[in-house]
């Protein structure tokens, strides 16, 4: 029988601050490193359009972070986007736990089965509210709701129109935006 090791948050933040992880892109995932492929320019373009017309939109309501760590019990993932409670200043000494996170997003070019999976249940599991996943190929969006265990109660393909975020009642969130200039 084989057994796998089960790193801890506190675990990878040793490896990080050792230097063992050297440059590799990695994250930890329910106690596993996962090495994160490169992004590729679209997956980058669309990024940071994004970013920024959040920004835009939610200046003074949240705080918008782009490709930044967030600590989950047995995890650290890296999202593209996450959006979480201001002050920024908050997240001078760690990055944002669970009970920050408003939603996050991300963009998935050669990533969709994972992000759609082991991405969903751990966030799912550590109880964020909304996760969006943006299917670049097919220029639709995934939005889960409402976690439950390891998984959403809602979840809805989008397309076109707007989208408006359970945190944000008054903001809607223009799908187009996310292709603009594509």
């Amino acid at each position: 029988m084989k057994t796998l090791v089960k790193w801890t948050v506190t675990d990878y933040h040793s490896l990080i601050e050792t230097g063992i992880l050297g440059n590799r892109q990695v994250e930890l995932l329910q106690g596993e490193l996962v090495e994160m492929p490169p992004e590729g320019p679209i997956h980058s373009y669309i990024t940071e359009g994004s970013v920024h017309y959040l920004r835009s939109l939610l200046q003074g309501l949240a705080v918008v972070r782009e490709a930044h760590p967030i600590t989950l019990s047995d995890s650290e993932p890296q999202p593209d986007i996450a959006i979480v409670q201001p002050p920024r200043q908050r997240y001078r000494q760690r990055h944002p736990y669970p009970q920050d996170i408003f939603w996050l997003i991300e963009i998935s070019q050669s990533t969709l089965e994972y992000d759609l999976n082991d991405k969903k249940k751990t966030y799912a599991l550590a109880g964020i509210p909304e996760y969006w996943v943006v299917n670049v190929r097919a220029h639709h969006i995934h939005i889960f709701r409402h976690p439950q265990s390891d998984d959403y109660l809602e979840s809805l393909v989008i397309s076109q129109g707007t989208i408006v975020s359970q945190a944000f009642s008054t903001i809607e969130v223009s799908i187009d935006r996310f292709w603009a200039d594509i």
